[in-house]
């Protein structure tokens, strides 16, 4: 587009009677445009466009409606039905404008880092591999904003009261809070509502009351709102996670400490190079000091007490000392366990290493009791092991009897093991081959095969006798009309089977 400058240029040459093709070499301009410009008299001329294109609001939002949100068929409809030949960008426009459209976002504005501010948590599922095995953990990282600091730790499963325990041991190694909390709009602390509608969890809204911030739910669609939380779990999948082993989650969790807590927070973060642990310094002056003897969250379990003085929790089994067989509550906190009777705090047990499950606990000092708890549970992993030990045989055998319906698992692993105890390895592994063979799942019938083993010199057992003249039984005719049975797993083995 020519300019004004060089149009009134152009206009100032023609009335001083400079030729049109002098003009347009010198001002380096085609003569035709020249032309124009004198014609124009060197002035701007306003465009002229075609006037807009009106449509009634209350049939936008009635297409709209029928369409059920969906523009693209909206766009055709009223082409079709209405006539109104609108481009589609013109009618998202429109839509926009009215506030007609649903889909349409408000941009998520630029929020300053201001120290003290806030900090920002979240949570995310990964796949880690612990010892031989590769288990779902849920990460979850608590932010703060302005320093840049972080805490992480790893978690079998998370739920509300796991997310105070989090919150409170990240603030307590912290020692300070910020103002407010940010969080996605998740069921964990939100009762009901999104964005700046929503409304706190009653008991969460207590809980960080104590601690003096607030949680603050962002946007629905705006998870950018915490992008400082979004970038932390990228910075632990591509730096922490991997070329690290973790025998067990207690040593994943020491390795996520000392990484989030000495590693990162000497290490410079973004553009701007800031090393969190200086940052905070000067932050700390603008976060609310946390007192020096803020109690734990916990959560509260009705137990009752067996003969033996023991309750179940967790899968594991703890003494209660004292001679009551009473009901009694377990306090249950992030590491340990109170058992409380009557006011009275009787035993303090720090929680098992994960995974530990089936075992029972007394308080240090004191005797071990003389019986064991009355439901405890008594496993067959290890006799199943020692049985798929012995031959692969043994291994197909109990593949096909432990998947047989009414065979009680543990008390058929025990009495399978116990037989194999009373006979040599070889004569065990061939009783179990054949009946195997014949599809018997009876230890009975078992112990029977291996006696009949013992009176044949041979070691071989001959096959059953069968009376050819079945056929001609009564029995026989009068199931004669019937489908024949599948006997195809009960032939003779091959040939290197009796070698």
């Amino acid at each position: 587009m020519i300019g004004a400058d060089k149009r009134k240029a152009i206009f100032l040459l023609h009335q001083e009677g400079m030729s049109a093709r002098e003009i347009a070499r010198r001002l380096a301009v085609s003569r035709q445009t020249v032309g124009v410009v004198i014609a124009q008299g060197g002035q701007m001329v306003a465009p002229v466009r075609a006037p807009k294109q009106q449509i009634d609001p209350q049939l936008l939002q009635r297409v709209y409606e029928q369409c059920e949100g969906w523009v693209q068929r909206m766009h055709e409809k009223l082409a079709e039905e209405e006539g109104l030949q609108v481009k589609y960008s013109t009618l998202t426009r429109m839509l926009r404008e009215l506030g007609i459209s649903k889909s349409q976002q408000t941009r998520c504005g630029q929020v300053p880092d201001e120290p003290g501010a806030e900090m920002q948590h979240d949570t995310t599922v990964y796949q880690v591999k612990l010892g031989e095995q590769i288990v779902r953990l849920v990460a979850t990282v608590l932010y703060l904003r302005y320093s840049k600091r972080r805490y992480l730790k790893f978690y079998r499963a998370f739920n509300r009261f796991k997310m105070k325990c989090f919150i409170h041991e990240g603030l307590r190694h912290w020692g300070y809070a910020p103002g407010q909390c940010i969080i996605d709009n998740t069921n964990l602390a939100r009762l009901r509502g999104t964005g700046s509608q929503a409304l706190i969890v009653p008991e969460m809204e207590a809980f960080a009351k104590q601690y003096g911030f607030q949680f603050r739910c962002h946007e629905k669609g705006h998870s950018d709102r915490k992008a400082g939380e979004e970038r932390s779990f990228w910075t632990v999948e591509t730096n922490f996670l991997p070329g690290r082993s973790f025998p067990n989650l207690e040593e994943l969790n020491r390795q996520a400490f000392e990484w989030a807590t000495v590693r990162m927070e000497h290490r410079p973060q973004g553009k701007a190079r800031l090393i969190p642990a200086k940052a905070f310094e000067h932050e700390r002056s603008y976060l609310a000091k946390l007192p020096a003897h803020l109690p734990a969250p916990y959560q509260v379990h009705d137990r009752g007490t067996d003969q033996y003085g023991y309750i179940a929790f967790d899968g594991n089994y703890y003494w209660v000392p004292g001679t009551q067989r009473g009901d009694v509550k377990v306090l249950e906190y992030t590491d340990r366990l109170q058992i409380y009777q009557a006011r009275n705090c009787l035993a303090d047990y720090p929680l098992p290493a994960d995974g530990v499950k089936n075992k029972q606990f007394i308080p240090p000092g004191l005797p071990a009791p003389g019986y064991q708890p009355k439901n405890r549970k008594h496993p067959t992993q290890e006799e199943e092991k020692r049985l798929r030990a012995l031959a692969p045989e043994v291994s197909t055998y109990l593949d096909f009897a432990l998947q047989t319906k009414g065979v009680q698992r543990h008390a058929f692993l025990r009495r399978l093991l116990a037989l194999s105890q009373k006979m040599t390895p070889q004569l065990f592994i061939k009783s179990v081959q054949r009946a195997g063979q014949y599809r018997i799942n009876s230890l009975d019938t078992i112990e029977r095969i291996a006696l009949l083993y013992l009176k044949e010199a041979t070691g071989e057992l001959p096959l059953a006798e069968v009376d050819e003249g079945f056929r001609q039984r009564e029995s026989y005719q009068q199931g004669s009309l019937t489908d024949s049975p599948d006997l195809s797993i009960y032939q003779d083995p091959p040939e290197h089977d009796h070698e």
